[in-house]
């Protein structure tokens, strides 16, 4: 059995996402589906018979155990060879950077702004707040000489999947090299995963203190981006993250 993909939404989203799919197999760790054929209309994929978990901590440990792996496959750059999709918004990782700060601020959470400007979201608010946001940047994101990691891009709740005996699985990438915090960011968005996901992850890869409130800021990246996709009902989210951080 296969699963297709088909109508996107830009001439080579189907393309990067196979890319991306690619990348993330190089790594081992996670269970990927196979591509078996794509092209600018259709992505046709290897079909995961999905099961419900027998032993939901069992299936989160081994999910935590496992996304730690992927962040061990690491790069000399942050970023990707080639842009690509988070949603339908276009996800810059170009240039590649040695400086994570540099690479995240630029490509990520200007890129958004600037996106949003064009959108009509932006008012006096949030430029006072992404002012002072910028005076704390060094604290926010600090050198911590972490390796850019393979990072899915956008794991949330509908992008993972449990197989059978409890084998998790990931989908729909957005694929690029990046601070692994980024990556638990967006698991953390709609709620979070289960602690034991988390526990697993840190015994696995240990995190660095202050990784959560790190993690708030990696969060604006993709509210930005559901604002510039979805509309005002994000506003507020991008608004009360932005008041936590300068606080």
């Amino acid at each position: 059995m296969f699963f297709a993909k088909v109508s996107p939404q830009h001439p080579d989203m189907f393309i990067k996402e196979a890319n991306g799919l690619r990348e993330l197999q190089k790594a081992n760790a996670l269970r990927v589906p196979e591509i078996v054929f794509v092209n600018e209309k259709i992505l046709i994929l290897e079909f995961l018979p999905i099961s419900h978990p027998t032993n939901r901590n069992r299936f989160f440990e081994q999910f935590g155990r496992k996304f730690a792996q992927l962040h061990h496959h690491t790069s000399d750059h942050f970023g990707f060879n080639e842009n690509n999709f988070i949603g339908s918004t276009q996800q810059i990782n170009l240039p590649q950077s040695r400086s994570w700060k540099e690479f995240f601020i630029a490509n990520r959470i200007e890129y958004q702004f600037r996106l949003a400007e064009q959108n009509g979201y932006i008012d006096k608010e949030i430029i006072s707040l992404l002012q002072r946001l910028e005076k704390q940047i060094d604290a926010l994101i600090p050198d911590d000489g972490e390796p850019p990691s393979l990072l899915h891009g956008d794991l949330w709740s509908g992008n993972y999947l449990c197989l059978e005996s409890d084998v998790p699985a990931i989908i729909d990438p957005a694929v690029y090299y990046g601070h692994r915090e980024a990556d638990l960011a967006m698991t953390m968005l709609f709620g979070g995963f289960s602690e034991t996901f988390y526990a697993s992850y840190h015994e696995t890869y240990p995190l660095n203190e202050g990784w959560k409130r790190r993690c708030e800021f990696y969060k604006l990246y993709h509210l930005f981006n559901h604002l510039n996709l979805f509309g005002k009902g994000y506003y507020s989210q991008v608004v009360e993250t932005m008041k936590k951080l300068v606080q």
